[in-house]
């Protein structure tokens, strides 16, 4: 409820004719302040008019105004300085220090508004909150929400990157193969994949380019995949654990703690053997990616930077043991490249270009968004449903963000669209 009336509040929809303190003088904001989502009062530098006087400073509000007392703010010297007590309900009086009696305005919601807010927030997890509204909403205020949201989702995947390569004394290649690396494991096996890589560095693995399996038995190793020795087993599962023997012995290495692969109820073709598989080919053929990847000017040189094809082993498995009968030769599929596109290519271009002031190379990286097909998952088939048309990867990526990040945590009152809906017929009424 305080959230709400924060809410409220910021966005001036109080309807300032009706707004009286309950000693019965005028209220009028003239400045709500800046909101405040630390310690202290919920508005920071505050204008507001009282009857004839304009006072400045700090506004804080309550479900009830006993809250003050509940709250312990009575016996806290940051809250000398509040103007004004804004409060759902009126069950007591405040006294300040100085022994003068706080000003308090009670703000009661508008039947219509409290009604939209809690059918958004209360709706089934499965669909979306502004469903009905959304349906009807003007293209231009979609359009405009997607573009920001695409952008966000966008920055969020640079200052991971470039927090990446603080942690990792500014070497870029290392950078390129850890992220490479999380985007293998295409959201359900991210995180391990990302443990993996900075648990055998880039720089340990290329000393070793010219011994494929030692590479190979490396990654798998460290992976925690390599199953226990048993009689008859295939030759190449001998070689690879007989690699890593000798690397554990010669580097002191010992798996990382917490790998969690998630394989069950999964398809064959996600399993992390042969995108490990994948990526072990890459170093070994020298791992072009990571000098490659800053010439990209198109489409068709992003996709050519995960041209790979598998040794034989892996073109016919999807995991240790007999064969599964034939793969393909290619370790990743269309869709697959055009992942590994959106989530390494795109904010790897957008982050270097930012670290060095190239805007051609941002240019570049938001124009592949635009050019790449739409991802097809239940999401964008979510907003589908609610005549939201996605064409292109840059469309998908947004409205990934715009649920994520504010549909499943009900944070209606943050989203453009939401804050819209909300905002356009209901008001607060006091």
């Amino acid at each position: 409820m305080e959230r709400l009336m924060h809410y409220v509040w910021q966005h001036r929809l109080v309807m300032q004719p009706d707004m009286v303190t309950t000693d019965g003088e005028r209220v009028e904001v003239i400045d709500p302040g800046m909101l405040n989502r630390d310690a202290g009062p919920d508005f920071f530098n505050a204008k507001v008019r009282i009857g004839n006087r304009l006072w400045c400073g700090n506004v804080e509000m309550h479900v009830r105004a006993s809250d003050w007392h509940r709250h312990g703010h009575d016996s806290d010297r940051a809250y000398d300085s509040v103007i004004l007590h804004v409060v759902a309900a009126d069950d007591c009086r405040i006294e300040l220090p100085d022994g003068r009696r706080l000003p308090q305005m009670v703000m009661r919601c508008a039947h219509d508004f409290n009604e939209r807010y809690r059918r958004m927030v209360d709706s089934p997890a499965d669909r979306l909150a502004c469903f009905d509204e959304l349906a009807g909403a003007p293209s231009v205020y979609v359009t405009d929400c997607l573009t920001a949201m695409a952008f966000e989702r966008l920055y969020e995947k640079v200052e991971r990157m470039l927090a990446m390569l603080d942690r990792l004394d500014g070497n870029w290649p290392e950078v390129v193969y850890v992220t490479l690396a999380r985007a293998l494991g295409f959201g359900l096996n991210s995180q391990p994949f990302e443990q993996l890589a900075l648990a055998v560095p880039l720089r340990t693995l290329l000393k070793h380019r010219d011994t494929p399996e030692a590479i190979e038995g490396l990654l798998f190793g460290q992976a925690g995949l390599l199953p226990p020795e048993q009689a008859g087993e295939d030759m190449h599962l001998t070689l690879l654990r007989r690699e890593y023997a000798f690397m554990c012995g010669k580097f002191g290495l010992a798996p990382p703690c917490g790998m969690m692969w998630r394989m069950a109820r999964t398809r064959p073709q996600n399993f992390p053997h042969r995108r490990i598989a994948a990526l072990a080919t890459m170093v070994s053929e020298g791992f072009s990616v990571a000098s490659r990847v800053y010439s990209v000017r198109n489409l068709d040189d992003a996709r050519a930077l995960f041209h790979t094809s598998l040794p034989y082993y892996w073109q016919r498995r999807y995991n240790f043991g007999e064969p599964s009968g034939p793969a393909s030769t290619q370790a990743f599929s269309r869709s697959s490249t055009d992942i590994l596109v959106i989530n390494l290519v795109v904010p790897l271009l957008y982050a270097y270009g930012s670290r060095f002031g190239n805007h051609a190379m941002q240019d570049t990286a938001t124009a592949l968004l635009e050019q790449l097909p739409a991802e097809r998952n239940s999401i964008t088939r979510l907003f589908a449903e609610a005549g939201v048309e996605c064409r292109d990867a840059f469309t998908s990526q947004a409205l990934i963000q715009l649920r994520r990040a504010y549909c499943e945590p009900r944070k209606c009152l943050y989203c453009r669209l939401g804050h819209r809906f909300l905002s356009q017929k209901a008001k607060y009424r006091p």
